[in-house]
């Protein structure tokens, strides 16, 4: 047995408060496997990895009870030993760790140290656990792990800083330092949840490919189903700190014996019911793209003289019908984002015309556009980045009515916001708590909120379920809905999630590199794609089925 934990307990000290954040859990690793670890934000899968690391501060984590016992193999000897992580001193946890257990975390660029370049931060890594070998040596060594991982021209990559690659090249940059000490066991906590599917399908098939040569064990953390019928062999749910169900992973996704573990699948995308259409409102253009460029030039030279120019918006033409849920799917860098923000002039266009209602909102002075502001708002992917920590959620709401002139005064602002937060299935003395109070999901409610107390026509929603757990994620797209109806809204929904878009979207539309590639119904599109760019995306999504 490679690693097995038993009754692991891990109690947290926040100031005069202790939370057992792992409570009796029990699992086991054979070399070769991948053992998936799934439950929603909370219910303690990333303490628990880092527990048996032991990464978690000690001045606020002890662990009352429990076993972590890993099969350690020394470097030199190749001898292997049972060793109790929780009993084990500073040396031998130096040895472990990197070496022998090594770790993905969720987000690359907080773990890389971008003062340092992708090969030094490899390398480091290397000498640190192989003392003797030379710097030379250790640099091939790091060369050739970049390799491994698919990263393009790794002899002139690896002098890259982190900034200067994509997130999916961060990822696998983060994946070679991990293996390039040959670790037994690898950890990936959330290693694809804010990667596209494809670079998602590329970083699970080389994480497969090197487990298959070097005969690792994987603990994988993660809350996609897709991802887990793609990659583990077990499954263990969590839920408040304890393993509810565990078993071979086929089996509990076709026949699940817990009702958390039910909850959880039900509430998976392609498990959803979608409710019928109260009624179809009038044919109404709310917005229409016609020609739209964005344009940002490239400057050279001493005089910094124009050379070239990106196009990250290309002759991008797009209508979208009041009570219509468009879909915008692609890749991190096809020109989503900006499209969106060029949309609401947030993002100058270099040139075409972008209509609200049959106005041409391109060619408005700032002054003229005051009004516009309030019929077009966005709700954003990361709701505590665009929320004021300073703030009661009561100013966030109120301020922008008070701006667009919304309500005699603060009392009636303050009933109105009150009356959209119970909109968005949230209580009005929520109005007084601070954003951090609030969970992720919570927090999102909140965005759309904050939308909506403006009356607004049109919403563009930008990557906003992308980083939610499923069952939060399944309230936050029926309520959408809902709202859809009610207000007979028009939304502009960003993602690269196409579960999310079978279920949500009326239509679709694909980009890439900055040009609309294909749309058409969303049903229709997915089942009979017309271009081999848009099959690529649907072939890379992970299915439970």
């Amino acid at each position: 047995m490679l690693l097995e934990v038993k009754n692991l307990c891990t109690r947290l000290q926040t100031g005069d408060d202790a939370i057992d954040a792992v409570q009796g859990v029990s699992f086991s690793i054979e070399r070769g496997e991948t053992f998936c670890l799934v439950g929603e934000s909370g219910s303690g899968k990333s303490v628990t990895a880092l527990s048996i690391m032991q990464l978690l501060p000690a001045d606020i984590s002890s662990h009352p009870g429990g076993e972590i016992l890993f099969e350690h193999r020394h470097a030199n000897s190749q001898q292997r030993e049972q060793v109790d992580i929780l009993q084990a001193g500073s040396d031998t946890l130096q040895q472990i760790r990197g070496a022998r257990i090594a770790m993905i975390f969720q987000e690359p660029m907080t773990s890389l140290n971008p003062v340092f370049t992708i090969g030094d931060q490899i390398i480091e890594a290397l000498l640190l656990h192989w003392p003797d070998m030379s710097e030379t040596e250790a640099r091939k060594r790091a060369i050739e792990a970049l390799r491994q991982v698919q990263i393009p021209h790794p002899e002139q990559r690896i002098d890259e800083y982190p900034h200067r690659l994509s997130g999916g090249q961060r990822q696998r940059a983060m994946i070679a330092m991990a293996m390039a000490c040959e670790p037994d066991l690898l950890i990936a906590d959330e290693p694809t949840t804010a990667l596209d599917v494809t670079v998602q399908a590329e970083i699970l098939r080389l994480m497969k490919n090197l487990q298959e040569k070097n005969g690792m064990g994987i603990l994988f953390i993660t809350h996609d189903f897709g991802v887990v019928a793609q990659m583990g062999h077990r499954l263990a749910v969590m839920k408040e700190g304890r393993i509810v169900e565990t078993g071979e992973t086929r089996q509990m996704i076709r026949q699940p014996t817990h009702d958390y573990t039910r909850r959880l699948l039900g509430s998976l995308p392609e498990n959803l019911v979608k409710p019928a259409r109260q009624h179809t409102p009038e044919p109404r253009t709310v917005i229409q793209v016609e020609g739209l460029n964005v344009h940002f030039p490239i400057k050279k030279g001493l005089l910094r003289r124009t050379v070239d120019s990106i196009r990250a918006v290309d002759g991008v033409d797009m209508n979208i019908q009041a009570g219509q849920i468009m879909a915008l799917v692609g890749e991190s860098g096809c020109g989503k984002t900006t499209l969106g923000r060029a949309i609401l002039r947030l993002t100058e266009p270099t040139s075409g015309s972008v209509k609200f209602l049959n106005t041409d909102i391109t060619r408005l002075t700032r002054k003229a556009m005051q009004p516009y502001r309030r019929q077009m708002q966005v709700v954003f992917q990361d709701p505590m980045s665009s929320l004021n920590p300073r703030l009661t959620i009561a100013s966030a709401l109120t301020e922008p009515m008070g701006v667009h002139g919304i309500g005699m005064n603060r009392e009636e602002r303050l009933e109105r916001a009150g009356e959209v937060l119970e909109q968005v299935q949230l209580r009005r003395d929520y109005l007084w708590r601070y954003p951090h109070q609030f969970s992720g999901g919570q927090r999102q409610r909140i965005g759309i909120a904050r939308a909506l107390c403006l009356d607004p026509s049109f919403i563009i929603c930008d990557e906003i379920t992308s980083a939610l757990d499923v069952s939060v994620q399944a309230e936050i797209l029926q309520l959408l809905l809902a709202l859809r109806d009610e207000r007979e809204l028009a939304l502009l929904f960003i993602t690269h999630n196409i579960g999310v878009v079978e279920y949500l979207s009326d239509d679709m539309a694909v980009m890439h590199e900055g040009r609309i590639v294909e749309r058409g119904k969303t049903a229709e599109l997915i089942r009979n794609p017309s271009q081999d760019y848009t099959q690529r995306l649907l072939d890379a999504v992970p299915r439970i089925s």
